[in-house]
């Protein structure tokens, strides 16, 4: 467990390290296969799960009882029990699968499967693929809307969005971003989509009714070259007041003032941070620090970074339980 500097501020602050509620974080270990399981109640590791082999996309069941992990390279979605924390049955993903969005209802899920050019669409309580949809090379970010009509996927390599209504499981619109385009969140009220560019290097922000980039987010950091800072992970508040994102080999998380499109800081953090998941309470942001082997707590109202908890081997996904 690593300590940040600013830790020993807010102790004679008289504040906490910890969120004010207890969570549990699951934390995918590409490298070493492991899900790293912490308390944040403790800030420790309090178990790591043996799973399957390149495991990066992980989510978690609306009422917590189940996580859903991409195993990538064993070409299948791995299911844990969260009161075992055993893998108790997999999942029809296709072929390596990278990255998945659950719907809003919790029935079923879509996965990103890099190698086929597909997203593969899962009937969670049958445990049968719905449909399979066609999209662009290397297919690997995916987003949802609130009300659960529309599912976006983007392609890394033809360097598109790719919107997709749920019902029909037809692509109506194709949006071209910038390079590389990494992952996808929709603002709480559903009316934007928020596309990261690792490569491009910014955030598309995508009108959902017009299906129209209207704002293009760049980032600067002083110091740091251009194409050291690369977007990928983005999450939005639930008030929708700010959004956070995770820059990579910049080794920070950028927070965006959302009314105003603007950054207004930059968050230190570990090396290479890929993705980001508030606590249930939104009190929390915590970061995945691929090179580091770490995670960062950020506090939400400060936007410092908190403290840093050693895990597994090139950490990529994160999740925490819902209560």
């Amino acid at each position: 467990m690593r300590r940040l500097p600013f830790l020993a501020a807010a102790i004679a602050a008289g504040l906490t390290a910890s969120p004010a509620s207890a969570y549990m974080v699951y934390v995918s270990n590409e490298k070493d296969n492991t899900v790293s399981v912490v308390d944040t109640a403790t800030m420790e590791v309090v178990k790591t799960i043996e799973v399957g082999q390149r495991p990066r996309g992980i989510t978690i069941s609306h009422d917590g009882k189940f996580i859903y992990l991409c195993a990538s390279d064993d070409d299948t979605i791995q299911v844990i029990d969260t009161a075992t924390l055993e893998i108790v049955s997999t999942l029809p993903s296709g072929p390596d699968p990278e990255l998945f969005v659950l719907s809003p209802d919790g029935n079923t899920l879509y996965v990103a499967n890099e190698d086929d050019n597909l997203v593969t669409v899962i009937d969670i309580e049958t445990k049968g693929v719905i449909a399979e949809i066609p999209v662009g090379v290397e297919p690997e970010g995916m987003g949802i809307s609130p009300d659960g009509k529309t599912m976006v996927n983007t392609s890394e390599t033809t360097n598109m969005a790719h919107f997709i209504d749920t019902e029909t499981h037809e692509i109506t619109h194709n949006v071209l971003v910038d390079s590389r385009p990494r992952f996808v969140e929709f603002t709480p009220d559903g009316a934007e989509a928020w596309v990261s560019a690792e490569i491009g290097g910014t955030i598309s922000v995508i009108d959902n009714a017009s299906r129209e980039i209207t704002q293009k987010i760049t980032f600067e950091i002083p110091g740091l070259r251009s194409e050291t800072i690369q977007p990928v992970g983005v999450r939005i508040t639930a008030d929708g007041k700010k959004a956070y994102v995770a820059l990579g080999p910049a080794n920070h998380v950028a927070v965006i003032n959302i009314e105003t499109y603007e950054v207004v800081k930059y968050v230190l953090v570990g090396q290479r941070v890929w993705q980001l998941a508030f606590t249930p309470d939104q009190k929390t942001i915590i970061s995945t620090n691929g090179v580091s082997n770490d995670i960062t707590f950020i506090d939400v109202a400060t936007d410092e970074p908190v403290q840093s908890v050693t895990v597994g081997q090139l950490p990529w996904g994160v999740v925490v339980s819902p209560n």
